[in-house]
């Protein structure tokens, strides 16, 4: 070992860090705060804003442009404020997001943020990762690069210790282990030099997205020709083309749903925030819509339902006494796999050193798919070597060449094993004359090696995977367990999980043989399939998706990134999984904890269901303003919505989009209900004109409001007010059956603080514009009686009401045909 690999001290680091700066590139995809600000001030909202403010100034109103003026750095600063929130959500994703390193720090291994490596760190790097920062190799084991990212070859490099050895960051792993020192971070490093940015997290659009822009040009469109039409019949009946313009800019506010955007920024930053801090980091946004639709979840065994804590539970020795020191010489250095732990912690209980007092290791041969065993080569100091193995069983008896007889009785013992939920490794031995220069044999199948025995090993089940299982399964999505591991160990752990009861297990080498047709057959039966390799996953995945199901897949090794994207949701391991398996991810998982990935998808309905309410709400609310402010050139009265109404309104319209829905808890039933087709659309047919349906009834309640005013004299200033009032009730009202769902009193027993901030905000803003005279006279309006308030507070209470009644009537009677259909077939 060298000097050099005690590494740094945490002083030293957190001093060379605050010298250096972090290990970092120059960001991009971030907007700052001007940009958010500019952004804000296109929006067509605040144009019409301005444009009505310029003509009151025409129509000599200093005081109304004032308003309207002083409105628009309301709506400013709330959009602001919004968009902002949505950044640093997103900010944070890309903070949670940065790659990680293994670091010797105190001469202790541990895991930091790849921005917190400094100069003079010593890094152990592995297979699969991807290297931090520009380091030369102290010691490695067969260290091959992909450095194709600097230089377009494929063909991956070997970095061995010394001169030559030097890592690039951004680099990728693809053979061996080793321990590297930092000598360049940030931009001195390569890939900065040559001005090549880490990749970051990226707000890409969404099918919902795509869905809501189209919905918003549409509406956009008959906003401008409703808008030209009022302008003119305005102008040619009443001859006043300035009042029709500022009628038209008010009907185009009216119409304008600018909050479709807006709902799903921020529900989508935010959601992905919430599922973060909840242990699952979306690293792409449509993943969050595709939770809801998953009708399969593959997931590993080992550190995903289990605990990824091995340790020894029991030995089946040849009698030589020596097994648990043969498998730990079949361990590699600075090991963090679960398994060579334990049996190093086992070796090191037993008296047994991992690396004996003058032995030298020559050579390594790795795991692979193709022989799953770990073999290491040792120089002994008497011109002796020692061949160590451990791994698969049936590997480690082809490489010790047993015959029938042998395997027979190895099967046996075995299968009492792994009934047991345990997981077995064998091991073997070898010894030959041989010095440290010794000519070896490129593959360990050159060796002949003796039988020492079978080692097995408990992982337990995690405390809460079977209630995840069952909730999983209660939400339609059928949990699909794919295991490295022997049958007799994932049959028992599927069992204990609660993921199949049934004896079947498939074997890798059955999904080998058999053609799609037959594996497609199987698929609908099998929960468990072990001894699967990679390229088993993806073909697994991919026929999955060939009969129509929606695919979550977890993953950890280099070769389960083409499972992981081909899934409709790949899902990686955070703790234990490589860089590239994160990188090919839609989402990692910042524990490895299948509990996690159960409640990322109740994380993902309930997203999806709050911007479901949100879009309803804004269509629904977005009529009975549309039909005020038609309503006056209909009957040919003077204006009753104006535009600083409508920025009262608006301050009430975007909280309660951005802040109450987003917020509002999952309805109970959430993970009862079957995934959602994933073709369904957001805005179908029967979605809109129940929306629009809700808003036809709230305007017939501010029409019968306006009505009941005018026949009972009231001047226009108390109608104005009057219909005001009964529309800013409804709308409350919009919101509070948007929250529920359907129910009013779940709506009113469910905590949502946001809800009755608005209300109150909202009702005291309200009182004052229509019964203050200062205020009042800012809004054209005059304080009506209160027999006449009274009714316009009323009307739309009881709409609210008698939607509601009708919807649980509805409910009620879909449940009932349901049940006879299920009865009758």
């Amino acid at each position: 070992m060298t000097d050099r690999m005690p590494g740094l001290t945490t002083n030293e680091a957190t001093a060379r860090l605050q010298r250096d700066g972090p290990n970092a590139l120059p960001e991009s995809g971030r907007k700052r705060r001007w940009a958010i600000l500019f952004d804000v001030l296109r929006e067509p909202m605040l144009l019409l804003l301005a444009a009505a403010a310029g003509i009151y100034m025409l129509l000599g109103d200093p005081q109304e442009a004032s308003l309207l003026l002083a409105s628009v750095g309301l709506v400013i600063g709330l959009t602001v404020y919004q968009e902002y929130k949505s950044e640093r959500a997103l900010q944070a994703l890309r903070d949670l997001s940065s790659p990680r390193a293994h670091v010797l720090r105190d001469g202790v291994a541990c895991v930091v943020p790849a921005r917190e490596l400094v100069v003079g760190d010593v890094i152990l790097v592995a297979e699969g990762d991807r290297v931090p920062a520009d380091a030369r190799v102290l010691e490695g084991a067969d260290l091959h690069v992909d450095e194709s990212l600097l230089t377009g070859e494929s063909v991956a490099v070997a970095r061995p210790a010394g001169g030559d050895g030097l890592l690039h960051a951004s680099t990728l792993v693809v053979r061996g282990r080793g321990s590297a020192e930092v000598v360049a971070t940030g931009a001195q490093t390569a890939v900065g030099r040559i001005g090549t940015t880490l990749s970051t997290l990226q707000v890409e659009r969404t099918p919902l997205q795509r869905e809501m822009r189209r919905t918003v040009a549409v509406f956009a469109l008959l906003s401008l020709a409703t808008c030209v039409l009022m302008v003119v019949l305005y102008g040619l009946l009443r001859g006043d083309w300035l009042g029709a313009v500022l009628s038209g800019i008010t009907l185009a506010m009216a119409n304008i749903p600018e909050e479709f955007p807006v709902v799903l920024t921020v529900f989508l930053a935010l959601g992905a925030w919430r599922m973060a801090k909840h242990n699952a980091l979306v690293r792409r946004a449509p993943a969050i819509e595709a939770l809801g639709a998953i009708t399969v979840l593959c997931t590993d065994k080992t550190g995903t339902l289990t605990e990824n804590r091995m340790a020894v539970a029991e030995l089946d020795d040849t009698g030589t006494g020596q097994l648990i020191a043969t498998a730990a010489l079949a361990c590699p250095p600075m090991s963090h796999d679960p398994v060579d732990r334990a049996v190093l912690d086992a070796a090191q209980r037993a008296g047994e050193a991992p690396e004996p007092a003058g032995w030298q290791r020559l050579r390594e041969y790795p795991l692979s798919s193709r022989l799953p065993a770990y073999v290491q080569v040792w120089h002994r100091d008497n011109d002796r070597l020692v061949v160590a193995a451990k791994g698969a069983p049936e590997t480690i008896a082809q490489l010790c060449g047993l015959d029938d007889a042998q395997l027979t009785d190895l099967h046996e013992r075995m299968e009492a094993m792994t009934q047991r939920g345990l997981r077995v490794l064998a091991t073997a031995v070898g010894e030959l004359p041989g010095s440290a220069t010794a000519e070896l044999p490129e593959e360990p199948t050159g060796f002949r090696l003796q039988w020492r025995g079978l080692i097995a090993f408990a992982d337990p089940l995690r405390d809460a995977v079977p209630e995840a299982v069952a909730e999983a399964q209660t939400a339609g999505v059928r949990v699909v367990m794919m295991t490295g591991d022997h049958a007799g160990t994932a049959r028992a752990i599927a069992a204990q999980a609660g993921i199949s009861h049934q004896a079947d297990v498939v074997h890798g080498a059955d999904v080998d043989g058999w053609d799609d047709s037959a594996l497609a057959q199987h698929l609908g039966t099998t929960a468990v399939f072990a001894r699967v390799r990679p390229e088993h996953k993806l073909r697994l995945v991919q026929a999955l998706k060939q009969r129509g199901e929606v695919v979550a897949m977890t993953g950890d090794g280099v070769n389960d990134a083409p499972a992981l994207m081909a899934a409709h949701v790949g899902i990686a391991m955070g703790g234990r999984g490589t860089d590239v398996a994160r990188e090919a991810a839609s989402i990692v998982l910042l524990d490895d904890n299948f509990v996690s990935v159960v409640r990322a998808i109740r994380l993902g309905r309930s997203i999806y269901d709050n911007i479901a309410r949100a879009v309803r709400y804004i269509l629904a609310v977005h009529v009975p303003i549309t039909g005020l402010a038609l309503l006056p050139l209909l009957a040919g009265s003077p204006p009753v919505l104006l535009p600083l109404h409508v920025v009262f309104l608006e301050l009430i319209i975007d909280p309660a989009c951005s802040i109450v829905l987003e917020r509002e808890p999952p309805t109970n039933d959430l993970m009862r209900r079957a995934p959602r087709p994933p073709g369904q659309r957001l805005l179908d047919r029967i979605t809109l004109l129940h929306a629009l349906g809700r808003g036809v009834v709230m305007l017939a309640t501010v029409v019968a409001t306006y009505t009941i005013a005018v026949r009972a004299g009231a001047p226009h200033p108390q109608v104005s007010a009057l219909a005001f009032t009964s529309l800013v009730v409804g709308n409350l009202g919009l919101i509070l059956l948007h929250r529920s769902g359907g129910s009013l009193w779940r709506a009113l027993r469910i905590p949502n603080a946001a809800f009755w901030i608005v209300v109150g905000a909202t009702s005291t803003l309200l009182a004052a514009a229509i019964l203050h005279p200062v205020v009042a006279g800012w809004f054209r309006f005059a304080p009506p009686g209160g027999d006449l308030l009274a009714v316009a507070v009323a009307l739309p209470m009881m709409a609210v009401v008698a939607m509601d009644v009708l919807q649980q009537w509805t409910t009620r009677r879909k449940t009932t045909a349901m049940s006879v259909d299920a009865g009758a077939t």
